[in-house]
């Protein structure tokens, strides 16, 4: 299913209808008066061809990569930037019911979520609420200080920051063992204070705050509880009002089973993850619902969120939001800093974060453009990458 519009179109019809107006009012007039604005309509038609070209070689590329991959479900796309804003599904909604995806369709983002998690304790310290280099003792509620303290982490020293950048050392609850107990128990509800005393109790600490590197979801739970802790209302209520999402139209993004979907979103795609022979509709989303994972949302809010947050529109204060794609010691080679991961397209840098259920989304500054893409099935991941990465080489070329 094919949905884009390119917003230079939008100007172009504009013109063309002030031109008419135009052309009638002065039709008494020279001749000269009259031949401009009949050049301006057909530049404003040729303008309006060429996007239409721009958007069909998209097109050919997802389809191409699509289409040597016969083993791929389906996957999603949506490109956002000041002159773009173009949608795109191939593919299947589920292994057998053959029905075609609608690019408007949501899904679980999965880790990708931790991008709007970070952006939110920012904007707590752009408000002068908190500094990320404070520690987290008394910012978390009395039993998980227990459970953590016990298990011999020193909560003086673990800072907000270091959680932001999974530099804590922090053993996660996510191991082998999860997995496996998941498979097992599909339908359990798990609580923050389950997956948080499941942490405590897997061993003592990896490493000295700021010394070790270990990407771990237990972080990103505690920053849900931190950001109670200052807005004093749940923290997917926070992570809403304070990202402004009725403001910037993100109607189709929300924490499933915490809130309610917009009564005009569409039914969630149905995802699946091979390597655990999982559709993911039959588990209970508590396993990954806490701030390490947990929004729906659909590739188009994705990216608009990426693109809004990138270029100074939530968190206006340069200062601030540059602490997202800062360096964080010790490991360099991760290129994770607080929320997103650098990467590299190319010789094209990019902010980015994934999910493991198939989804990524990453804003590229040289391009002032945001590209976010989602598998149907986890494992399909990496060719959905391939799908974006040739996009932005295109991309490149058009500039």
């Amino acid at each position: 299913m094919d949905n884009f519009h390119i917003r230079m179109d939008e100007i172009s019809l504009s013109l063309n209808r002030f031109s008419l107006k135009i052309l009638t009012k002065f039709t008494t007039h020279n001749n000269a008066m009259r031949l401009r604005f009949i050049i301006l309509i057909f530049l404003c038609l040729i303008f309006k061809t060429s996007a239409q070209t721009h958007t069909n070689l998209y097109q050919k590329i997802i389809d191409s990569v699509y289409e040597k991959n016969p083993e791929m479900i389906g996957v999603l796309v949506h490109i956002e930037s000041p002159k773009i804003s173009w949608s795109y599904a191939k593919g299947f909604d589920g292994k057998n019911l053959k029905q075609n995806l609608n690019v408007r369709q949501p899904l679980l983002i999965a880790s990708t979520t931790k991008t709007f998690m970070a952006a939110t304790i920012l904007r707590l310290a752009e408000k002068g609420k908190l500094n990320i280099n404070q520690n987290i003792k008394n910012l978390i509620t009395e039993t998980s200080r227990m459970q953590l303290t016990k298990a011999g982490y020193n909560l003086d020293s673990i800072t907000i920051r270091h959680l932001l950048s999974h530099t804590s050392g922090i053993r996660d609850y996510v191991d082998e063992g999860y997995f496996t107990y998941i498979n097992e128990n599909k339908q359990h509800q798990w609580t923050r204070e389950e997956q948080i005393e499941r942490a405590a109790k897997l061993g003592h600490p990896l490493g000295k705050p700021g010394t070790i590197f270990h990407y771990a979801d237990i972080n990103y739970v505690l920053l849900s509880k931190i950001i109670e802790h200052f807005t004093n209302e749940p923290f997917y209520t926070s992570v809403r009002k304070l990202l402004m999402f009725k403001k910037n139209h993100l109607n189709n993004t929300w924490f499933i089973q915490l809130e309610k979907q917009h009564k005009n979103t569409l039914p969630l795609v149905n995802q699946y993850w091979s390597h655990f022979n999982w559709n993911i509709k039959d588990l209970n989303p508590s396993w990954d619902l806490y701030g390490g994972g947990g929004l729906a949302s659909n590739v188009e809010d994705m990216a608009r969120f990426y693109q809004l947050l990138f270029t100074e529109k939530i968190i206006k204060n340069k200062d601030i939001l540059k602490l997202m794609s800062t360096n964080v010691p010790p490991d360099f080679t991760t290129n994770y800093c607080l929320g997103i991961r650098k990467i590299k397209v190319g010789n094209i840098m990019g902010y980015n974060h994934g999910g493991g259920l198939g989804t990524d989304a990453t804003y590229f500054p040289e391009l002032n453009t945001t590209i976010s893409i989602a598998s149907v099935e986890a494992d399909k991941r990496n060719v959905a990458l391939q799908m974006r990465d040739v996009l932005v080489k295109r991309l490149k070329k058009e500039m």
